[in-house]
C-alpha cells in the first residue's frame, strides 16, 4: 500500500455535500508499485466526493495517456486513458470485519475514528483497469509505417514453419475433423 500524503483526503472537516479534488499522475507515482507495463503516464484525476451522514460516494474521472508496447510488433503505442469509477465508503464500528465480508469491490469500510482516506491504491488500480488486455496497433495500421517490419517478418516465418511442420501431438485429432 502506498502512503503518499498527496493522495490522502482529510474528510473530517468537510461539510456534507459535494467536494471536488484534482490530482496529476505521472510515472513517478508508479515507482512505489514496482514494474509497470507502460510508461510516460500523463493522467488527470478528478475526484468528486459526496459526503453524507455515515458514508461517502466517490466518483473518479480519469483522463490522460500512457505509452505502451504493441503486443505484436513491440513498437510504442499511445493509449488514451478515459473512464470513470465509483466507490462507496461506509463509516462503521468494525471496518476490518466488514471489508472481509463485503463482496462488492466498489464498497469500502472505514472506522468511525478515521479522519483521512488514502486513495492512491484506488487510482493505481483504476488506471490499470483503463488499459485494454491486448495492446496492438490498429488493424488499419498493421504493417504500416509505425509497425516494426523486422518483427512482423519474423512472425510470418515462424507461422509458415508451424504450418509446414505441424506438431505430431495433434496428428491423431485430424481424424475427428468433420465428424458431427
Amino acid at each position: 500500500m502506498s502512503h503518499n500524503r498527496e493522495f490522502e483526503i482529510a474528510f473530517v472537516g468537510l461539510k456534507p455535500g459535494v467536494h471536488v479534488f484534482e490530482f496529476k499522475v505521472e510515472d513517478k507515482f508508479f515507482a512505489a508499485y514496482g514494474h509497470q507495463e507502460f510508461s510516460k503516464c500523463n493522467a488527470d484525476i478528478k475526484l468528486s466526493l459526496d459526503k453524507k451522514n455515515g458514508f461517502m460516494q466517490l466518483k473518479f474521472d480519469i483522463d490522460g495517456t500512457v505509452e505502451i508496447q504493441c503486443d505484436r510488433c513491440g513498437n510504442p503505442l499511445t493509449k488514451i486513458l478515459w473512464d470513470e469509477f465509483n466507490m462507496v465508503i461506509k463509516i462503521v464500528e468494525e471496518p476490518d470485519t466488514m471489508n472481509e465480508q463485503e463482496d462488492d469491490p466498489d464498497v469500502f469500510y472505514i472506522g468511525k475514528n478515521e479522519s483521512h482516506i488514502q486513495i492512491a491504491d484506488w487510482i493505481y488500480e483504476f488506471i490499470n483497469l483503463c488499459l485494454p488486455m491486448q495492446n496492438m496497433c490498429n488493424p488499419d495500421e498493421y504493417g504500416g509505417p509505425l509497425c516494426n517490419k523486422a518483427v512482423l517478418e519474423q512472425l510470418k516465418k515462424m507461422e509458415e514453419q508451424t504450418n509446414q511442420n505441424p506438431n505430431p501431438l495433434w496428428k491423431g485429432l485430424d481424424k475427428l475433423k468433420g465428424l458431427e
